[in-house]
């Protein structure tokens, strides 16, 4: 439905008479509460405090002539209060059961404070470290901005100074990284088992 200029005119109309949305739309057909109030906004509209009807008064009712008074009659004294019978008390409820208990959370490190150890570079075997660093010499350096789905994300440097770079090699298929870099960051479990112990 599209608002022509018949059919403005005669929302104009019917808003200036007081007419309620819901009655425009329904007097209009095709469109909805919402779309006459989005309408009635942005042609200005809005504002129909000084124009809206004032609804008639009702007349007063004449009243009619209060019944004669009867005669005060004594009121009869009020039944003394008879003694409550004792309720039962509830039964106590049970204790809810105790909850099994979680796995401890990993303790939340504030802004600031240095991380825990992270495993270092001897963890990582010699020949994934010289790979890398043969990678890294061909790497495309690249910065956070030209990051796309097909370079490697494979951070370089400190970030805080200028000399920081993203690796930029093309990724291994459903990895972030070249596969030099997928080396090292998804190792097998049992390699990770063995440098534990």
């Amino acid at each position: 439905m599209s608002w022509t200029d018949d059919r403005v005119e005669m929302l104009k109309k019917m808003w200036s008479e007081g007419q309620s949305a819901s009655q425009i739309a329904k007097e209009l057909g095709g469109v909805t509460r919402n779309a006459v109030i989005g309408k009635v906004h942005r042609l200005g509209l809005s504002n129909r405090t000084a124009a809206a009807p004032t609804p008639a008064k009702p007349e007063p009712k004449p009243k009619s002539p209060p019944p004669p008074k009867a005669e005060a009659k004594p009121k009869p004294a009020p039944k003394p209060a008879e003694p409550e019978a004792k309720q039962p008390e509830p039964a106590p409820e049970p204790a809810p059961a105790p909850r099994p208990a979680l796995p401890a959370r990993k303790q939340i490190i504030p802004a600031g404070q240095p991380l825990p150890p992270q495993p270092s570079a001897n963890e990582i075997s010699p020949e994934a470290l010289a790979k890398v660093s043969e990678v890294e010499k061909k790497a495309k350096r690249i910065s956070l901005m030209e990051l796309t789905e097909r370079t490697c994300k494979w951070p370089v440097g400190d970030p805080a100074t200028e000399d920081f770079w993203f690796c930029g090699l093309p990724v291994q298929q459903g990895k972030p990284y070249c596969e030099a870099h997928v080396g090292v960051a998804f190792q097998p479990m049992s390699a990770r088992r063995d440098r534990r112990r």
